[in-house]
């Protein structure tokens, strides 16, 4: 390849569009044919831009066209179509412009102005298959916008594309003015309603009157049952009200039948190794072990459990481990009807447990008739390690790393270490061991110029030793996005995290609390976050996050719902409240938002928790009490980490612009990144804004910035 010729390898998302019926229409009127091309080609790069769209080229009546996100590409999609149904809805049938598009994400490659890969193949492939004024996408671009999409997804037959070595499942975009009948149709039958008598048609509206009104008397009928029947005896919602799907599923905590009730890290392990295996599978739903670990194997709790976590099936079992043999049972239970599904009995060797729990996942999916593509059959049945103590060493790191304390997590590194010193090929030792030291200055332990460094080198290594980990991507790109401020770089590899792991409930959450909250992108931030309270209903962060992101988006009677909603899975999680309090101080109820922050401070002395405190003071006009907690949290910087944005905070409300921006640029110049990622829409930092240092930081922290990685 000549020097001068540069490559550039990304994950993209590659819409290609086409016209129907150009090239007979040239042959018929070329007059026509060029003059509707060009106006085709007007719309269209009239509304590329507005969806952040770049085009690469045209080739005849075709656009192809590159966006930074599957979401942005199918939003673009349905407004071309919108676009043109409302074009061609007066015009004749010779001058309508129908086009057909498809949408598929995947690895391309920039060269010489132009884009290659594979990504670029099967984008064109899947067109053809859109028909007029339609869109198909592939079931990457599926899986990644059906929850952040207000569209209906139809799946197509499963097809073999031309070149591609694998069949593929395809969808088409049900578009929001589509329905059983096309839009000819239906003007054919409005052209019947218009030539019916005027005593008919009378007679047809009083009818549907009072359909419309009995229907509307059945409807709030069937919701009042309805909501009766979810209330339970505590006063609160029983479990979603949406339909559940047949394919999802949660996995119990599995019982430790050992003699050694030490053993018990071995039995949440072989449970968590098949949740993460049939994680894998985008067909499923997947509840996350967090939720999961409220729950203890019971049967005659079942169908409850299954309502409250959403899910239609459950997985429950035991293990016994004893020397180098271990007995798996397991059961697949429907949670509705309590029916058993399938159950069996392996006693293997310790060294044949991977084989057991790969089993375990496929014959899961295929009773749950989930299809797995072929990379999804791969990651099934991957043996992580083939040292078995190495794979014993991990389980137990991650058995501390759940516990989700400094002190544990400082155990969960060591049993990494020892992990990797065992195998040194462990790629998900790697990733334990980045995750570990990433959120240590989340719980204070250690400032993040101290650990983020070992973070960053082990899930470099994690991503050599195995590129199609999931969780490794969501890991480097929380890393970029909260520490390094590099929200594009981290927007990429959280989508490929997703697309390689659909059902790992923390990469929906990093990734709406990270780079998508950071930049001010809500909608989506919220659909992300929405998704992973889907996967993981119980869990206090992600319920949390969600919550944030409400708040920095200043939508805060749905921020304060969501804070409580977490405080009633568990009263004493601390954060849920000074965030409460936070939310409570924007809409102006500072006497409840000052009760809100004491409690969080009596329950943890997380510095940010008293700094939210003192802010509150010095806003009630107390400003002896406020000044007193700034002089704590001076004392306590000399022996533990206090964040520069905790003093900025109290800083502010004290009327010390000066000296809040002081921390500020502090903050920044020690890599704090993970509290100053949200400073462009930061609500406690209002006062601070059109204030010029403050203005160019924010500038410094959001402007797009160069891959230090590579």
């Amino acid at each position: 390849m000549p020097s001068d010729i540069t490559e550039q390898r990304k994950l993209a998302a590659i819409m290609f569009t086409d016209m129907v019926g150009y090239s007979a229409l040239s042959q018929r009127d070329d007059r026509l044919a060029l003059e509707l091309l060009e106006e085709h080609r007007q719309l269209l790069r009239d509304i590329f831009p507005r969806f952040n769209g770049t085009e690469i080229k045209t080739i005849g009546d075709a656009f192809l066209v590159e966006f930074n996100s599957a979401l942005e590409a199918a939003q673009c999609a349905i407004e071309i179509q919108r676009t043109l149904a409302k074009r061609n809805h007066d015009v004749t049938a010779e001058r309508r412009i129908e086009l057909k598009i498809g949408i598929h994400i995947g690895d391309v490659v920039h060269r010489s102005g132009d884009v290659y890969g594979d990504g670029v193949n099967i984008a064109s492939r899947i067109e053809p298959l859109a028909g007029a004024g339609g869109i198909c996408v592939s079931m990457d671009v599926e899986r990644q916008i059906r929850n952040a999409l207000e569209a209906r997804f139809e799946k197509l037959a499963r097809t073999e594309l031309k070149n591609i070595s694998v069949a593929m499942d395809l969808f088409r975009i049900v578009l929001p003015w589509e329905r059983n009948t096309s839009l000819k149709s239906e003007r054919r039958e409005a052209r019947k309603q218009r030539s019916m008598p005027v005593g008919l048609l009378f007679a047809a509206a009083l009818l549907l009157v009072a359909a419309l009104i009995a229907a509307g008397v059945l409807f709030m009928i069937g919701r009042e049952r309805q909501s009766q029947a979810q209330i339970t005896q505590s006063g609160r919602p029983e479990g979603p009200s949406l339909p559940i799907s047949e394919k999802s599923i949660a996995v119990l905590p599995f019982e430790n039948l050992s003699h050694d009730p030490a053993n018990i890290y071995f039995s949440d392990g072989i449970q968590e190794e098949i949740l993460t295996r049939l994680a894998k599978i985008a067909e499923l739903k997947v509840i996350s072990r967090t939720s999961t670990q409220r729950f203890k194997s019971s049967p005659g709790d079942l169908r409850q459990i299954a309502q409250q976590l959403g899910v239609t099936n459950i997985l429950e079992g035991s293990v016994q481990k004893e020397g180098d043999r271990v007995r798996v049972n397991v059961q697949l239970i429907n949670g509705a009807t309590d029916a058993h599904l399938w159950a069996e009995t392996f006693d293997r060797k310790l060294t044949d447990i991977f084989a057991v729990e790969s089993e375990i996942a496929k014959t899961v999916a295929e009773t749950l008739r989930a299809k797995l593509a072929g990379s999804e059959m791969a990651a099934v049945a991957k043996a992580p390690t083939a040292n078995s103590e190495a794979y014993e060493l991990y389980l137990k790191g991650r058995f501390f790393w759940n516990k989700r304390t400094g002190a544990d997590l400082r155990k969960a590194i060591e049993y990494f270490n020892q992990a990797i010193a065992k195998d040194p090929n462990y790629a998900r030792a790697y990733v334990g061991l980045a995750d570990s030291y990433s959120l240590l200055p989340s719980f204070g332990a250690a400032a993040p110029r101290d650990s983020i460094p070992q973070a960053k080198a082990a899930v470099k290594k994690a991503l050599e030793l195995d590129d199609t980990l999931g969780e490794a991507y969501a890991t480097s790109a929380q890393i970029r996005a909260e520490h390094d401020l590099e929200f594009e770089q981290g927007i990429t590899e959280f989508e490929r995290a997703i697309q390689l792991s659909p059902n790992y409930a923390t990469a929906h959450q990093w990734f709406a609390s990270g780079p998508l909250e950071a930049l001010a992108r809500f909608d989506r931030a919220i659909a992300e976050g929405k998704r992973a309270v889907e996967l993981d209903p119980l869990s206090l962060i992600v319920n949390l996050d969600l919550g944030y992101v409400y708040l920095n988006g200043r939508r805060y009677d749905e921020a304060a719902a969501q804070f409580r909603k977490t405080i009633e899975i568990d009263s004493r999680f601390y954060m849920a409240h000074y965030y409460l309090g936070e939310v409570l101080q924007l809409k102006g109820q500072l006497t409840e938002a000052i009760a809100e922050y004491r409690t969080a401070v009596e329950l943890n002395d997380d510095p940010i928790a008293l700094a939210f405190l003192g802010q509150a003071h010095a806003r009630a006009g107390q400003m002896d009490e406020a000044q007193k907690i700034l002089a704590r949290l001076t004392e306590e910087a000399k022996s533990r980490y206090v964040s520069g944005y905790s003093f900025a905070l109290v800083l502010t409300a004290l009327g010390d612009k000066e000296g809040s921006v002081d921390a500020l640029e502090r903050a920044y110049r020690n890599g704090e990144g993970n509290d100053l990622r949200i400073i462009k829409v930061d609500p406690m930092l209002d006062d601070l804004r059109g204030h010029p240092r403050f203005e160019a930081l924010v500038q410094r922290v959001v402007a797009p910035k160069t891959n230090a990685r590579e």
